[in-house]
């Protein structure tokens, strides 16, 4: 799916005054995934404890490549391709029914670098599912302007239910892009400051048989590629 989204789309409340900031960060042993990158970029390991091991999967020679990120390191997807062939790639569990939140609160994020002339129309972060053939949870940058945004799709109707940020993440600076479902809010913040919220329905309920994917949807031709870097890729589902 990409960011031009249909009309049945439901999008975000813009929010007056002061933006509130996020909660402190949990531990990663707290999350249900978490992706540091810093070790083989062969086979990524879980670092939550909970075996969602990711695999590398490839078309047209497209690869991941470490890059420094703080005191570790980071993974560099293939940057923006123009031509009608393209270098894809993306990072994809096995399937597990326990990175399906059904109706319970989630929160899922990562963080991001990618530049003002490295978007697109519309570059998956991570996703879990299909918005037509099943149900949905996914965090994307759309559009030139670069809008992170944060996507819910229930299993029963497939409603896409969007909240997008109002300020940018594509300006060649590392941002902390983070996606929170809480009951009937679906929330998005940046950097720890939220901006951009909607309501979704306190039933709304993801559960499919698809793996996690990061950085893209797969790695045929139309997968929504991711062209810049990512690190610290998680997800937190309630218990």
């Amino acid at each position: 799916m990409r960011s031009c989204l249909p009309a049945a789309a439901l999008f975000l409340v813009v929010l007056p005054g002061t933006p509130a900031r996020a909660s402190e960060p949990l531990p990663v042993t707290a999350m249900s995934a978490h992706y540091g990158f810093n070790g083989r970029s062969s086979s990524i390991i879980d670092e939550s404890g909970n075996g969602h091991t990711l695999r590398v999967i490839s078309f047209q020679g497209g690869r991941v490549r470490p890059v420094v990120h703080g005191p570790g390191t980071a993974l560099a997807f293939p940057g923006k391709c123009t031509d009608r062939i393209c270098p894809h790639v993306a990072l994809q569990s096995a399937w597990s029914a326990d990175l399906n939140p059904g109706t319970r609160d989630i929160g899922f994020g990562a963080d991001v670098l990618l530049t003002a002339a490295q978007t697109s129309s519309g570059q998956n972060v991570l996703q879990k599912g299909y918005s037509v053939t099943s149900s949905q949870y996914k965090l994307q940058i759309d559009g030139i302007a670069g809008h992170p945004s944060c996507v819910l799709v229930d299993d029963r109707r497939p409603i896409i239910r969007v909240v997008r940020s109002t300020v940018t993440a594509a300006d060649g600076r590392w941002h902390r892009l983070r996606c929170q479902r809480s009951g009937t809010r679906l929330e998005i913040f940046v950097d720890d400051v939220l901006r951009g919220r909607t309501l979704v329905p306190a039933n709304l309920r993801i559960t499919n048989d698809m793996p996690l994917s990061i950085g893209a949807k797969g790695a045929y031709r139309d997968n929504d590629q991711f062209n810049g870097v990512l690190d610290n890729v998680w997800v937190r589902i309630s218990r």
